[in-house]
């Protein structure tokens, strides 16, 4: 038997004492809640030359009850289609019942050569759009440099002058090739500004340098991306101020955060796609590929409303994910209460016969979420991702506890009840003293130096999870659970009296929650989210 996930009774009585009975940290948490129910509503990015050569596919997905189609046209700082095409293009759609906006291209997609990569198309870069990376290897696209700005600020005003609407700024709109990168361009242009504007010598920057390498979120590090995410922001201002109120918003990528220019407070009030991945089965199928999505999902839902929220429902190729795991995504969307499903495939659009599993889908998911909206999910095992994370760490979170059947709830630090699982950066500020423990117990997965009552180990595994859940068990039941120990997430909304039980297997499986020394039987479908009422 794999012991790691044993934790002692003197351990346990501490935490059990502060969860109580279906109390838990409501105070430590930001997750973002609204007081309003909209609807569930349903995107599609679908380009120009995918919709003259197909001429099925407004059609289809009118009739699959998609509620809006986006379309784009400005493309690093070059028009793919004149202004006026996209009118012409914004009265069909209309006309097929459908609302129209927009997608632009600002900054360009990282690539290390000349070329855009393939979800781009035949897409060149301009001379502007090529930073330097702390290695000093070239990277194309992700960087600011003028004329950047002002380019982007006119195209988004002539944009929505031709066609009205919305408009999102795709997510190479940051300053880091990659979630895993710490960003910002450090070439001799922002060198020089950053050692002139601080005061610092050229040894500070060799020593700045080196803490980017190690990850070590120095003071003069800080300031360094402080200004990268001011000059971003900037950039958006800029363009927001061409535009009419909330009609521009930010695409983040998967777990982006401040090490790449985006400094999440600043989009709070404004349009926020909020960050996936797993774009093919390979990555989707594995437990923790799902997992490590609804991770990041719910992380940048502490920064935006629900209604102000869109997925990143994406597939590539447009065929790298199967239909049937298309339509599984929309079950994190329901979880974490992000009203808007933006389908994306690049240039390309999914075939056609995808959207016959995707409609039932949607359908389903529109009257399931109608039940969670403006509910939070609520448990005993806390999701977190602190500065450490944010600012230098790498894009690894410690996020398969997620499966173990047990809820699950979001905080902001370190909770004072239940157990912080923290990701390995955030681990390490917690030994080194620079992040605070709650009066709860951390979880770690890397083996840890710290008092047994503040910080355990436990591997990220299931065998090692599923161990630690039985021992959990054992001192306290005041929540619902899976009996099983098989990979299934348990969201909880107390207001609601309502679980939500998503089997991320793709095979059918008989569940049994507990709660309140009840059992409600279940026979969940693969990959299906299963709504359980506590009350029946």
């Amino acid at each position: 038997m794999n012991t790691a996930g044993i934790i002692s009774r003197r351990t346990f009585i501490k935490t059990g004492a502060l969860l109580g009975a279906g109390l838990y940290a409501a105070g430590n948490s930001d997750f973002a809640l609204s007081a309003s129910k909209n609807n569930r509503r349903f995107h599609a990015s679908l380009s120009i030359d995918a919709l003259e050569r197909y001429p099925d596919l407004l059609p289809t997905v009118v009739n699959a009850g998609v509620d809006a189609v986006w379309v784009a046209a400005f493309l690093q700082g070059i028009w793919q289609y004149p202004p006026e095409t996209v009118g012409v293009w914004k009265k069909r759609i209309e006309t097929a019942g459908l609302e129209v906006h927009h997608i632009t291209v600002p900054l360009g997609h990282p690539s290390f050569t000349e070329a855009a990569p393939d979800y781009m198309g035949e897409l060149s870069y301009q001379p502007w759009q090529r930073g330097i990376l702390p290695d000093g290897r070239a990277c194309y696209g992700v960087c600011i440099h003028p004329p950047a700005c002002d380019v982007n600020a006119e195209g988004v005003k002539i944009l929505h002058d031709a066609a009205p609407g919305m408009i999102f700024l795709d997510d190479d709109f940051r300053l880091a090739p990659s979630p895993h990168d710490i960003g910002g361009c450090f070439c001799p242009a922002h060198k020089a500004a950053f050692l002139e504007k601080h005061g610092y010598s050229e040894n500070t920057w060799e020593e700045m340098l080196a803490a980017v390498k190690d990850r070590r979120l120095t003071a003069p590090l800080r300031n360094w991306l402080e200004d990268a995410c001011t000059e971003l922001s900037g950039c958006f201002k800029a363009q927001q101020a061409m535009l009419p109120e909330k009609s521009l918003g930010i695409m983040v990528m998967y777990m982006g955060s401040e090490k790449a220019g985006i400094r999440l407070d600043d989009y709070r009030d404004v349009p926020f796609r909020v960050g996936e991945l797993q774009f093919n089965d390979q990555a989707f199928s594995r437990v923790k590929g799902k997992t490590d999505e609804l991770f990041s999902v719910l992380f940048h839902r502490r920064f935006t409303l629900p209604e102000n929220s869109y997925s990143e429902s994406t597939a590539w190729p447009p065929d790298g994910l199967s239909p049937e795991n298309l339509a599984a995504k929309l079950a994190i969307s329901t979880i974490a209460d992000v009203r808007n499903t933006m389908l994306m495939s690049g240039l390309e659009p999914y075939p056609l016969f995808y959207w016959d599993t995707l409609a039932p889908a949607m359908k389903k998911h529109r009257a399931l979420h109608e039940t969670l909206a403006g509910h939070k999910p609520t448990g005993p095992l806390k999701h977190y991702w602190g500065d450490a994370g944010r600012w230098v760490g790498d894009s690894k979170p410690y996020s398969l506890f997620l499966a173990t059947g047990v809820p699950f709830e979001v905080t902001e630090i370190p909770a004072d009840d239940g157990f912080t699982f923290l990701g390995d950066g955030d681990a390490k500020a917690l030994q080194d003293g620079r992040l605070k423990p709650g009066k709860g117990l951390c979880i770690t997965r890397e083996k840890a130096e710290a008092p047994a009552d503040v910080l355990r180990y436990i591997p990220e595994e299931l065998d090692a999870l599923f161990a630690f859940k039985r021992e959990l068990l054992e001192k306290n039941r005041d929540f619902p659970y899976v009996v099983e120990d098989l990979p299934v997430i348990c969201a909880w909304y107390p207001t609601a009296n309502l679980a939500a039980l998503w089997n991320l297997s793709e095979n059918a499986q008989p569940l049994t929650l507990a709660y309140q020394g009840r059992e409600y039987r279940v026979n969940a479908s693969g990959l299906e989210l299963v709504p359980v009422p506590l009350n029946a």
